[in-house]
């Protein structure tokens, strides 16, 4: 990690209303070509604010964004986003929302190879035979997964998820989690995603960015950790949960919820540009320990994970 990165974002904060404090300041941290990176943190902490600065439909208070070597400014079809509602247009059919993504990208493209292309992605997320529906005939999981579609029917180089999942029953986001799942591993998807759901952030992200608090006396809200994701690649949904890893980074994640994000300690900075990096931790191999030894073994700066 470091300057040769995917995406960088360095020193990011964010304020609104041109006074007071920011929600969030001092966010760093790096995206390999190819990750899947969760940020988890409680409502107000400005996780959707980040999304929208890297996806650049909102702009930065101060820091900066790079991604493949460039500064993002602005949206662009590099970027893929997804969000919660699946925002597609109801007079357009599946095939045509997906196709209107497709045309903005290869304006140049013959209608015969743009409706080739689109039927490739509806048949990667199970919507053959949908082609000619409306958003109206489909149910809300399908509507998301014309959404995923359309997203990664742009061929994006990066793909961003607010929360995607998060309007849809259990057993339609599990199916849609392991379609995602199967989809990056074929793909080679970089991949940014907001989560409220623990389970859903250990079975898909390789890391899991963890945001302190915006409280209205303390600190601004930051990244104070992040979770390496030591369970196997090949992990399913159904087999997850008998891993022994499971638990014990699933316990970390909610104990930072419940009991640390309020009492983040201060930063240190830890590479030679002076950038304040979030500690990362891999409580996934931690084997039971005595009170004594407890988080302070696991944390180490960004340098020493390399």
């Amino acid at each position: 990690m470091g300057a040769h990165s995917f995406l960088q974002v360095r020193k990011l904060s964010r304020r609104f209303d041109g006074s007071g404090k920011p929600v969030f300041s001092g966010v760093n941290f790096d995206i390999e070509k190819g990750e899947f990176v969760c940020i988890i943190g409680h409502s107000g902490c400005g996780k959707t604010t980040i999304l929208n600065i890297l996806a650049g439909l909102d702009t930065a208070s101060g820091g900066d964004v790079v991604m493949d070597g460039r500064e993002i400014s602005g949206p662009s079809l590099d970027r893929g986003v997804v969000f919660q509602s699946h925002a597609l247009m109801p007079w357009l059919t599946v095939m045509s929302n997906i196709a209107f993504a497709v045309k903005s990208r290869w304006p140049d493209w013959r209608q015969s190879k743009i409706d080739a292309h689109c039927q490739k992605y509806i048949d990667l997320v199970r919507l053959t035979g949908n082609e000619h529906k409306k958003p109206s005939q489909l149910s809300g999981g399908m509507k998301q997964r014309v959404g995923i579609a359309r997203a990664f029917a742009i061929q994006p180089k990066m793909l961003l998820l607010d929360e995607p999942f998060g309007a849809l029953d259990a057993l339609t986001r599990g199916t849609i989690q392991d379609e995602l799942l199967s989809i990056c591993a074929e793909t080679h998807q970089t991949v940014f995603m907001i989560t409220h759901d623990v389970d859903e952030a250990i079975l898909l992200a390789d890391r899991i960015m963890l945001m302190s608090s915006n409280t209205d006396n303390g600190p601004s809200a930051r990244i104070a950790e992040v979770v390496i994701n030591t369970l196997p690649k090949t992990r399913t949904r159904s087999d997850i949960h008998h891993h022994p890893q499971f638990y014990r980074i699933r316990n970390h994640l909610v104990d930072f919820l419940v009991n640390r994000s309020r009492q983040v300690p201060p930063e240190a900075v830890n590479d030679d540009l002076g950038v304040a990096y979030p500690p990362q931790v891999k409580p996934g191999l931690e084997e039971e320990s005595p009170p004594s030894k407890s988080r302070t073994a696991q944390v180490t700066t960004l340098k020493q994970v390399k």
